[in-house]
């Protein structure tokens, strides 16, 4: 076992993976004391009946490897997941039976932010997050706590070329809607009901040129007080649920 080994913690993450994903968990830590914790009790349960190994740990040693995160009194320590890239992301458009729903980040770095996207894109029942390799937050253990399981149900794709990977898109039938705060249209103006890719910019700087450039459409929020612009999460939240809302009132897969 090494320091550098992927894990996540906290009830949401843990219990997440022993239903969906229970072969990715190599060992669980628990920590003494709480074996017979009535919260954790099921998921030590179900770690057992999947065959994970479990330890009783220190507090102190829960603190430590999670650099002082809210574990909550158990960690699991992870075989790495499948990489998906551009490939995965293009075939997956292809096999849906009804019209898109993606959300793609444009170099957001703060892992929380990332965490909650995932957390809204599993609400809303997005296709997936799409985020670049580069100057980009990886999915890491306070990225998964945030998501509150949305990291172990939401597919996170992680491309080379972000830009490149919105033509991709676009050459499969997807639209690309980016929020700019400058922008003349509304997003409430966008037709949602197509198949779509919602894409927004980093903390404080918006999108990138290239990003933008290749966005079929730019729209903003209308924004009624004194602030410029919202938190990421927050934008992405509300755009995915206007999508959602639209989808409801009038269902299409029809173009744009």
């Amino acid at each position: 076992m090494s320091r550098h080994d992927p894990i996540a913690y906290g009830l949401h993450s843990v219990r997440a993976l022993l239903e969906r994903h229970p072969e990715r968990v190599r060992l669980l830590w628990v920590e003494a004391g709480r074996e017979d914790d009535p919260r954790l009790r099921p998921l030590l349960e179900r770690a057992r009946s999947a065959g994970v190994a479990i330890e009783s740990v220190q507090r102190r040693t829960l603190d430590k490897r999670t650099e002082g995160g809210r574990h909550q009194g158990l960690l699991a320590h992870l075989r790495p997941a499948p990489d998906l890239g551009e490939a995965d992301l293009f075939q997956a458009v292809e096999s849906l039976p009804g019209p898109a729903l993606f959300l793609a980040l444009d170099q957001v770095q703060d892992p929380h932010n990332l965490g909650a996207c995932l957390r809204s894109a599993d609400a809303a029942g997005a296709h997936g997050v799409i985020v670049p390799r580069d100057r980009a937050c990886p999915l890491t253990p306070a990225a998964r706590k945030a998501a509150s399981g949305a990291a172990e149900t939401v597919p996170l794709y992680r491309v080379a070329n972000l830009a490149r990977a919105l033509e991709g898109l676009a050459r499969r039938g997807v639209w690309t809607v980016g929020l700019a705060a400058e922008a003349d249209a509304l997003l409430y103006d966008m037709d949602l009901t197509v198949p779509t890719a919602l894409v927004l910019g980093a903390e404080g700087k918006g999108l990138r040129r290239l990003t933008r450039e290749r966005c079929d459409h730019l729209a903003r929020l209308p924004m009624a007080g004194t602030v410029e612009s919202l938190n990421v999460s927050v934008t992405a939240g509300i755009a995915l649920f206007e999508a959602v809302r639209q989808r409801l009132v009038a269902p299409s897969t029809g173009g744009q």
